[in-house]
């Protein structure tokens, strides 16, 4: 037993003392010092580009998020707009390293080799869009509708079973482009806009005449909207905990603001929040094992911001969405919602 002992401690010991090997994407995004995402090319709060051609929004910010803790600069983020399906081609093929554009994560998306879903940034549901004109209140009052529908989503599943189990019937158009979808909705060739909700709000302000559609109050499914990378274990680890330092971060009232003052006097501070961002934290000793720059957590924070910072940003009650935080599923369990912010330590 001693020596069964014995050479489990020296395992260990050598398997900490071990220098970090970061994966081959985690590799070319260190040397080329660019990281390149995925998001929605026309999705306004969530990723649009502004008059300057740059994409904002609160997907955007987790590609910056991630180009933030890996080359400690936000502006590194090559963010390229792209169709949903061809995000995940192009994932596939090598051709960017994340995509943060509204993917849902199912058990089949995940089991591709080709694909790893890393941390979900947003829960959602999947609802309908209809002009008040047609003068239905509820989606069960849908029967006979042409409902228009992205090409490779999971709306089209979603909107299959929920339509079979209640035996309404309905046709489909599957329009894989957005412009084209949006268009036929509009134009009144299809009667209900099915797609996530927030996706609906986003895409309602796309009209020329916003206040005559509403969403419908029916959510007919879950939607775990989740950061997608190429498959590597470095590049996952960073983005994975990255997030959580904006969750972290959330619990202890920082944000882009007023890190820097935090940071500056971390003795009067509590001990979780020292171990974010000191140089001797646990952070840091991640930073070693993962081949981040020192003051990673720090930089998430002061380029990008807490979690609730770039959800009020963008999506909160000051933004033509005005959805309140804490009415979500996306505040802290803390506040009643789904995000879990993981011990950092």
């Amino acid at each position: 037993m001693m020596k069964f002992l014995s050479s489990a401690i020296v395992l260990a010991t050598t398997f900490l003392a071990a220098p970090a090997h970061a994966g081959p994407v985690f590799d070319e995004i260190k040397a080329n010092d660019q990281l390149i995402c995925l998001v929605n090319p026309n999705s306004p709060g969530f990723s649009l580009p502004d008059s300057q051609g740059v994409y904002q929004g609160f997907n955007t910010d987790f590609c910056r998020m991630a180009a933030a803790a890996i080359l400690g600069d936000a502006s590194k983020a090559d963010i390229r707009g792209i169709g949903f399906s061809d995000s995940m081609k192009t994932l596939v093929a090598d051709g960017a390293h994340m995509a943060s554009r509204s993917i849902t994560a199912t058990g089949t998306r995940d089991a591709d080799p080709g694909m790893a879903f890393v941390a979900t940034t947003f829960y959602d549901g999947q609802g309908f869009l209809v002009p008040k004109s047609l003068g239905v209140e509820n989606a069960s009052d849908l029967s006979g509708a042409t409902v228009c529908a992205e090409d490779g989503s999971t709306t089209l599943l979603n909107i299959a079973d929920w339509f079979g189990d209640r035996n309404i019937e309905y046709r489909v158009e599957n329009i894989a482009d957005k412009t084209a979808r949006l268009e036929a909705f509009f134009s009144g060739k299809c009667d209900v806009y099915a797609s996530d909700v927030t996706a609906l709000l986003s895409d309602r302000l796309l009209s020329e005449t916003p206040e005559d559609y509403a969403v419908l109050p029916e959510v007919i499914s879950a939607e775990p909207l989740t950061l997608v990378t190429q498959p590597d274990q470095n590049l996952e680890a960073a983005l994975f905990w990255a997030f959580q330092v904006m969750l972290n971060a959330d619990q202890f009232g920082i944000n882009s603001k007023n890190v820097a003052a935090v940071a500056a006097d971390l003795d009067k501070q509590p001990k979780a929040v020292r171990r974010l961002f000191a140089t001797d934290s646990a952070t840091a000793e991640m930073a070693d094992k993962l081949g981040l720059p020192k003051d990673w957590a720090f930089q998430v924070i002061s380029q990008v911001g807490a979690y609730s910072e770039v959800f009020e940003r963008h999506l909160g009650k000051e933004t033509p969405f005005g959805l309140e935080l804490a009415a979500t599923a996306n505040a802290l369990v803390a506040d009643g919602g789904q995000m879990y912010a993981y011990p950092i330590r």
